[in-house]
């Protein structure tokens, strides 16, 4: 069986192979490295189009939860999950505590922000998660469709609740 492959470190190297023919090569040999990764992508894409077909929603659907198949199901138009449900599932896996604002699908840009819980912390900067990148990494192996992020402000704290109340009823004090 050959070696494990990282869904998000394939993706990055293929950007940086195509980037340095871009840069170095002449204009028909990036054309002809495009149209061997498109022609790939149609065959790969055709033979995992059958797998699904023949495996039917129940094994696809349990696949569906790994990066890598997710990715490629995805990169596909075959996920069996909508857009919508792989945000939230990218969202949930990537350790920063966001929640979605909203999604524009004619655009891809995916508007974020801290989510409550995450945006108060300390004031040191240590918040949990991995960063702007870590949640980026994610949604491309769950949601390709998200092209862009936008982070909106942490919503402004709730001021804490003052609570006032009658004090315990003590028995009468007789004089």
């Amino acid at each position: 069986m050959s070696a494990a492959v990282d869904a998000r470190e394939a993706g990055r190297r293929v950007e940086e192979v195509l980037d340095a023919l871009a840069a170095d090569g002449s204009r028909e040999s990036c054309a002809a490295a495009e149209e061997l990764v498109r022609v790939l992508m149609e065959f790969y894409g055709a033979g995992l189009a059958r797998i699904v077909e023949r495996l039917g929603a129940g094994p696809v659907t349990a696949l569906a939860d790994d990066e890598l198949v997710a990715s490629l199901f995805s990169l596909h138009g075959l996920h069996p999950e909508d857009v919508h449900t792989r945000i939230a599932r990218a969202l949930a896996r990537s350790g920063d505590r966001v929640e979605q604002v909203g999604f524009d699908e004619s655009t891809g840009v995916l508007r974020l922000r801290p989510a409550p819980a995450a945006a108060g912390g300390c004031g040191c900067g240590s918040g949990a998660g991995g960063g702007a990148q870590d949640v980026e990494d994610t949604l491309a192996c769950f949601a390709p469709e998200v092209t862009g992020i936008e982070m909106e402000p942490a919503p402004a704290p709730e001021p804490p609740l003052l609570q006032i109340g009658v004090r315990p009823h003590s028995p009468a004090r007789v004089p």
